[in-house]
């Protein structure tokens, strides 16, 4: 799906369903891991993680275009958009839209990795890391030992 049909897609979903136009832009972006879209409060923009479209197709993507649809409408009105309002969870409830999206695993897993673990020699006190860590400039936390490299993955 192109940001065109995107667009187009988002238009009538806004018309359809809260009978008031969407009058700004809505694309792809694939810098988004965790989330299946969000609106932009500044610029009235809405992103969408073109990754919940290839795994769980349009009806996921209809969803969370909902969903934000919900936060842009409440937003431009000046009625509480935010997930915690009740003017939010009124209107998701009438569209049809859910609170959540379906969570990508994949994502889910390479953001949960811990890569290195290293090991006080003195205490055995350990340090899950993700990035590297040079273990000649640092030292134990808990008793100031030297530190050796378990693990990495």
């Amino acid at each position: 799906m192109t940001d065109q049909e995107l667009q187009t897609l988002v238009e009538e979903l806004s018309l359809e369903k809260f009978n008031v136009p969407f009058l700004h832009e809505v694309y792809f972006n694939k810098r988004l891991k965790t989330t299946g879209g969000r609106y932009l409060l500044h610029s009235h923009n809405i992103e969408l993680n073109p990754k919940s479209y290839e795994v769980f197709g349009i009806e996921e993507l209809r969803g969370i275009i909902l969903h934000e649809l919900c936060h842009y409408h409440l937003h431009i009105r000046g009625m509480g958009y935010k997930h915690r309002d009740v003017d939010f969870r009124t209107l998701l409830k009438k569209v049809g839209a859910p609170r959540f999206c379906s969570t990508i695993e994949e994502n889910k897993k390479q953001l949960n990795t811990n890569l290195h673990i290293y090991e006080c020699l003195s205490c055995q006190q350990q340090y899950p890391r993700k990035k590297r860590m040079n273990i000649e400039k640092y030292k134990c936390g808990k008793c100031h030992g030297k530190l050796k490299k378990v693990i990495e993955s």
